[in-house]
């Protein structure tokens, strides 16, 4: 019989080692309309929001986020580029246990929410004027990275489901 502890000490390695990926991952990242697209990151906010939940999920997401600023992998538009579909997508997921739902969770949390969320950390944190960029400005380049990664991660998620090696750690 496992403890507490032990299956929260399993769930803490397996979210440091999806951080470590989603740090390493954005080695791969490419520009798309002025912000920095990290495929890598949003197929690790699936499989964290999937396999430990949705605060696990948007846990990985911040703490991925500002390692990779720290670093100088990524901008200030990680935070609310990650963690809205992370979030979204682990809800998802724990309600209905029904992966497209989770991955169109992902994009709509990342591109519209996230994008849309962008908008004032651009002007508020990162000095960018209201006149030099739209509120909608970032949907678009969360869309086309959020999107990667959703399928990289369904292809990998389907794949590796069929062969029973993921399960779920009891919540």
């Amino acid at each position: 019989m496992k403890t507490i502890h032990t299956l929260k000490t399993k769930k803490l390695c397996i979210a440091c080692i999806l951080c470590a990926a989603a740090v390493a991952g954005s080695m791969f990242s490419f520009p798309v309309f002025g912000s920095r697209c990290a495929p890598v990151q949003h197929m690790v906010n699936i499989l964290c929001a999937v396999i430990l939940g949705p605060w696990y999920g948007a846990g990985v997401a911040f703490t991925a986020s500002l390692i990779r600023n720290i670093f100088g992998l990524g901008s200030l538009m990680a935070f609310p580029g990650s963690m809205f579909g992370a979030l979204l997508c682990g809800i998802m997921y724990h309600k209905t246990k029904n992966l497209p739902l989770a991955l169109l969770a992902e994009v709509f949390g990342t591109a519209i929410l996230g994008g849309l969320c962008a908008y004032p950390v651009a002007i508020l944190l990162m000095g960018k004027s209201a006149g030099e960029i739209a509120f909608y400005a970032y949907i678009v380049p969360f869309l086309v990275s959020t999107a990667a990664g959703s399928v990289l991660s369904g292809i990998l998620l389907a794949a590796v489901g069929k062969t029973g090696v993921i399960k779920r750690p009891a919540d």
